[in-house]
């Protein structure tokens, strides 16, 4: 009856060596505050790392390294817009003095920074309303509310006239007096040089 009595004590205790957050399964983004203990009584190291969940070859790749046990503050932050988009498993391991190793996993961590967060998406329920007025006859069946939609869009403002802006009509106006202009010209300094001849 004591065995019994001190597995379910063991099972049921908080382990010493855990990651508390994030969860298992959870969509992270951004930089990711990764919170732990790692209280163990002969406490050597601990090495925060992560992996590709889908990696068997066990390459895990170090995030932060312990020289001393940390508890009940984030252990860490984890940039996660380092890294491609997937899912991946965090690990705690704690090294013991005596050459042995304690390990806390997290799996299923899903890193969304370029996918949208997933949302749950709300059920569209249907809201009848029974009105029947105070102190009078009621009416014969149920009124149900007629659904009116008020959508107001922004509408431009139109633009002023811009008083540095060329039609075609006022070019070619420019072009004709201008023309006109060298003639003049010309012809009179044809005839002052033709009256200085005679």
């Amino acid at each position: 009856m004591l065995k019994i009595f001190l597995v379910l004590y063991l099972l049921f205790q908080d382990p010493a060596i855990a990651i508390t957050s994030p969860q298992n399964g959870e969509a992270l983004r951004g930089v990711v505050e990764i919170q732990g203990r790692m209280e163990a009584p002969n406490f050597a190291s601990a090495e925060l790392a992560f992996a590709f969940a889908s990696d068997t070859g066990g390459n895990w790749f170090p995030l932060q390294t312990f020289s001393q046990p940390v508890a009940g503050i984030p252990i860490a932050a984890w940039d996660t817009t380092s890294i491609t988009d997937g899912d991946y498993t965090l690990r705690l391991r704690v090294f013991l003095q005596d050459g042995t190793f304690q390990d806390a996993l997290v799996t299923g961590l899903r890193v969304l920074n370029d996918q949208p967060l997933p949302t749950s998406t709300p059920t569209a329920t249907e809201i009848v309303f029974n009105f029947q007025p105070l102190n009078q006859t009621p009416l014969p069946g149920p009124l149900e509310p007629t659904p009116t939609a008020f959508l107001s869009f922004p509408t431009s403002t139109p633009l002023p006239a811009n008083p540095a802006s060329l039609t075609a009509e006022s070019i070619f106006k420019i072009f004709w007096q201008s023309a006109a202009a060298i003639l003049f010209l010309f012809v009179f300094f044809s005839l002052i040089l033709r009256l200085r001849k005679n």
